[in-house]
C-alpha cells in the first residue's frame, strides 16, 4: 500500500510540474503578449480583454473589490537589423534580464523567431570551437550588441521569404523543463505566478463578500504598465494583490508602491497598499531561472490565503501547447531537382543528431547506424572491445579506409559533491560559454559502453550558471540535478558518466540544417548513405568504411582502428567537419569555404595534410563524377592521421560547417547530399600506385 501511495505521489509531482513548466515554456514576449493570451482564451472560458491587451476574469459582484495580477511577459529580443547577406541583428525589447550573462546564454544557441505566419528557428553565431586560438584574448562577457542571428538565409530577400520582418521578437527556443521536484527557464519565478493565477480564477475563489478581478498584465518589463492600465480602468479598486517576479527569497507582504512608474496610477487611485507576494527562485532573471514545486505551492497558498483564508489549494492548470515551429514545412524547401534526397537526409540526421553520445557513449548512434544499413553491410558489420564499428567488403588487396566518428563534445562527471553539485570534466574542445546555465542532460548508461543501445536513459537538470561573472569564460562547468549525492547514486548516477544539453535537429530556410553534434553526425551519415549507393560486387579494391568511437579530445578509437588495419591501408579519408570562416564572427584569411556551394577536400589541418599527389588524385577523381569540391586549410584534426604513421596519407572529405563544437553548428544538405557522391566516387575510383 505505502508503494502504490509513493507512486501515486510521483506521479501528481510530475503531473504538477508538466503543468507549472508549460507556463514557463509559453510564448509571450513583451508587446506580443497575444500570442499567448489568445490561446488562453481558447482554452478556457470566462476572460476577457481590455484595451491595452490585458487578460481578465471577475469572479463575484460588488465591494469590496480587488484586482490580483500576474506578470504575463517574457524577456526578448526585436530584429532590429536585417543585413544583405540574410543575418539578423537583435536589441533587446525594454531593459530585460538584469542578470550579467543574459545574453551571453543567448550566443550559440537556438531562439524562435515569431513571424507573423508562426515561430521560425534560427541559431545565434558563436566562435568556431576550432578556432580557439583565433579568439583566446576575448574575455568581454558577451552583450545583446554581439549578437547575430543566422536563419538559413543568403540574402536579405531569402530572409523575407521566410516571413521574418523587422521588429520581430525573437527569444531563446527550447522546450519545458523539469526535473525531480524542480522546473526551470526564463522569468519561472513570474510564470508561475500566473500559473497561480489563473488555478485560483478556475477554481471561482473569491473573498467573504465582494468580487475579484484576476488580471493577467502585460508589459511589465517597462514598468507594469499592464497592472497600470488595469486600475485605471478599473473604478478604484480597494485592494491590489501583486504576484511579483522571481528573488532570492519569498516574500508576502504589504508595500507601498512597486517601485515602478505604474505607483503614480496606483496612488492616483488612492491605492495606498499593495500585497505583494514574491516568489522564491534560484539564480533570478537567469536563463534557468529555478523554482522548487513547494515552493510554487507557497505562492499558491499565500494567493488563496489573501482572497480567501478558507479556501482550499486549487489544482495547477496548463497553459496551452505551444505553437509548433514552421521550419519544416515542406513548402519552405528551396527549389531543388533532389528535394526528396535532401529530405531523406535530413530525416536521418534528425535521427542521430538528436542523440547524446560523448566519447565512450556512443551506443545509441551506433545501433542507428547499424539498424539503417543495407542488410548486405549488417551481415558482415565488425565491432571491436573499445566499440568501433566497421563494414569491410570488396577484393583482397590494400584497403581504402573511411573514418567517421560517432562522438560529439560535452562532458564527463568527475565528481559529486554531497549537496549534489555534479562537478564535470570537459571532453574535446566545447565551446563552454554554450553550456553555462543551459538546459542539461546526464546520460545513464556505463562508463565503458561498446554495445548498441537503442536510446540511452538520461536525467534531466541544468548547468548551473555565474552569478557575478568577470571574465567571458567559467573557470569551471558544473551541473545540478535536483538531487543530492546519496539520490543520485541510488538513481544509478556514477563518476565517467556523460553530460550533455538539451538539442533538437531543426533545418533552417531552404537548405540549411542545424542541431548541436554536427560534427560528426552528418559525416556518419554521408557514410552510412554512401555505403547504401555502392554496389559491393562491383568494387576493384578493398574498401572499409569504419564509425569510429572516442575521436573527440584524443582520436582513440581511430588509433584502435590504425593498430588493426593501418599495415594494409592505401589511403586513408576522415569524414568530418571542415570548420569554415564563412560566419559574421570569423576573419576569411584562411578556411573560407561557402555553405552551399560543395563539399570540400580538406587538404591541410593541424595535425596531417594532402600531399600534392594525393591532392590532385582526389580532386581529379571529384572532377570525374561531376562534383564541384571545394579546396582549402581549416584548423583543428581527424581520425586519419592516426594512419599516417603506418604510411597511409589522410585527407579529408569534409562538409562546410559553421559554429563548430557548438548547440549551433550549421551545415548546408546540399554539401551533404554531393559529399556522399563523393565519398562514394572515392570508394569506386582505382586506388593508383
Amino acid at each position: 500500500m505505502f508503494a502504490f501511495l509513493f507512486s501515486a505521489g510521483l506521479l501528481a509531482q510530475e503531473s504538477e510540474l508538466a503543468a507549472l513548466s508549460s507556463w514557463v515554456a509559453i510564448d509571450a514576449p513583451t508587446g506580443h503578449e497575444h500570442l499567448a493570451i489568445e490561446q488562453i482564451q481558447s482554452e478556457y472560458t470566462g476572460w476577457d480583454r481590455d484595451s491595452y491587451g490585458n487578460l481578465f476574469k471577475v469572479i463575484g459582484r460588488g465591494e469590496p473589490r480587488r484586482v490580483v495580477a500576474c506578470a504575463l511577459d517574457s524577456y526578448s529580443y526585436a530584429v532590429s537589423q536585417i543585413t544583405d547577406a540574410g543575418y539578423l541583428r537583435l536589441h533587446r525589447i525594454g531593459s530585460g534580464s538584469s542578470h550579467p550573462l543574459w545574453d551571453q546564454a543567448h550566443e550559440g544557441q537556438q531562439l524562435r523567431i515569431l513571424t507573423r505566419s508562426g515561430p521560425v528557428v534560427g541559431v545565434t553565431a558563436v566562435a568556431n570551437g576550432h578556432f580557439a586560438a583565433q579568439h583566446r584574448n576575448e574575455t568581454a562577457i558577451i552583450t545583446q550588441n554581439d549578437l547575430w542571428l543566422d536563419v538559413g538565409a543568403e540574402s536579405a530577400t531569402e530572409v523575407a521569404d521566410m516571413g521574418i520582418a523587422l521588429l520581430d521578437p525573437a527569444l531563446r527556443h527550447f522546450p519545458a523543463w523539469s526535473y525531480t521536484n524542480e522546473l526551470a527557464g526564463p522569468r519561472t519565478g513570474a510564470r508561475v505566478g500566473c500559473a497561480a493565477l489563473l488555478a485560483a480564477a478556475e477554481a471561482g475563489i473569491n473573498g467573504a463578500t465582494g468580487s475579484t478581478k484576476y488580471l493577467i498584465s502585460v508589459q511589465q518589463v517597462f514598468g507594469w504598465i499592464g497592472l497600470g492600465a488595469g486600475v485605471s480602468r478599473d473604478a478604484n479598486p480597494d485592494e491590489i494583490i501583486v504576484l511579483g517576479v522571481g528573488s532570492t527569497d519569498f516574500d508576502n507582504a504589504v508595500v507601498d508602491g512597486l517601485g515602478t512608474r505604474v505607483d503614480i496610477v496606483l496612488t492616483g487611485n488612492g491605492i495606498a497598499a499593495i500585497r505583494l507576494i514574491t516568489p522564491a527562485v534560484t539564480d533570478a532573471d537567469a536563463l534557468m531561472e529555478r523554482m522548487s514545486l513547494p515552493s510554487a505551492n507557497q505562492v499558491l497558498d499565500a494567493l488563496v490565503a489573501a482572497i480567501n483564508p478558507d479556501a482550499q489549494r486549487p489544482a495547477w492548470l496548463a497553459a496551452p501547447q505551444q505553437t509548433a515551429v514552421l521550419n519544416n514545412e515542406a513548402s519552405r524547401w528551396g527549389r531543388s531537382d533532389n528535394s526528396d534526397r535532401l529530405q531523406e537526409i535530413e530525416a536521418l540526421l534528425d535521427n542521430v543528431a538528436e542523440k547524446s553520445a560523448v566519447p565512450g557513449h556512443e551506443g545509441p548512434i551506433k545501433n542507428a547506424i547499424f539498424n539503417a544499413m543495407p542488410e548486405w553491410a549488417k551481415e558482415i558489420a565488425q565491432t571491436d572491445e573499445m566499440g568501433n564499428m566497421w563494414v569491410e567488403v570488396g577484393p583482397a588487396g590494400q584497403a581504402t579506409v573511411f573514418l567517421a566518428h560517432m562522438d560529439e563534445v560535452g562532458y564527463e562527471i568527475e565528481s559529486i559533491d554531497r549537496n549534489g553539485v555534479v562537478n564535470l570534466t570537459r571532453l574535446g574542445g566545447v565551446v563552454e560559454t554554450a553550456w553555462e546555465g543551459q538546459p542539461a542532460v546526464l546520460q545513464l548508461d556505463p562508463f565503458i559502453n561498446n554495445e548498441s543501445q537503442p536510446e540511452a536513459p538520461s536525467l534531466r537538470g541544468v548547468f548551473n550558471t555565474r552569478s557575478a561573472p568577470e571574465f567571458k569564460q567559467p573557470g569551471a562547468v558544473t551541473a545540478w540535478f535536483g538531487m543530492n549525492r546519496r539520490q543520485l547514486e541510488a538513481a544509478g548516477v556514477r563518476v565517467g558518466m556523460g553530460v550533455t544539453g538539451y538539442k533538437e535537429g531543426h533545418r533552417m530556410g531552404a537548405f540549411r540544417y542545424s542541431s548541436r553534434s554536427l560534427d560528426d553526425r552528418v559525416g556518419t551519415t554521408s557514410l552510412l548513405f554512401a555505403l547504401r549507393q555502392l554496389e559491393p560486387d562491383a568494387l576493384q579494391n578493398k574498401v572499409v568504411f569504419t564509425w569510429t568511437v572516442r575521436e573527440e579530445g584524443g582520436l582513440r578509437g581511430a588509433a584502435a582502428m590504425a593498430q588493426r588495419l593501418g599495415s594494409r591501408t592505401r589511403r586513408a579519408y576522415s569524414i568530418d567537419t571542415f570548420v569554415s570562416s564563412d560566419t559574421p564572427l570569423e576573419s576569411s584569411h584562411f578556411a573560407f569555404v561557402p555553405l552551399g556551394t560543395g563539399p570540400v577536400l580538406r587538404s591541410i589541418e593541424n595535425a596531417s595534410m594532402a600531399t600534392p599527389y594525393e591532392f590532385d588524385r582526389n580532386r581529379g577523381i571529384a572532377e570525374a563524377a561531376g562534383i564541384d569540391a571545394q579546396i582549402g586549410l581549416t584548423q583543428g584534426g581527424t581520425d586519419g592521421t592516426t594512419f599516417t604513421i603506418y604510411g597511409a596519407p589522410n585527407a579529408g572529405l569534409s562538409w562546410p560547417g559553421r559554429y563548430s563544437h557548438s548547440p549551433a553548428e550549421i551545415a548546408d544538405l546540399r554539401d551533404v547530399a554531393e559529399l556522399i557522391d563523393l565519398i562514394q566516387a572515392m570508394a569506386e575510383a582505382s586506388q593508383g600506385p
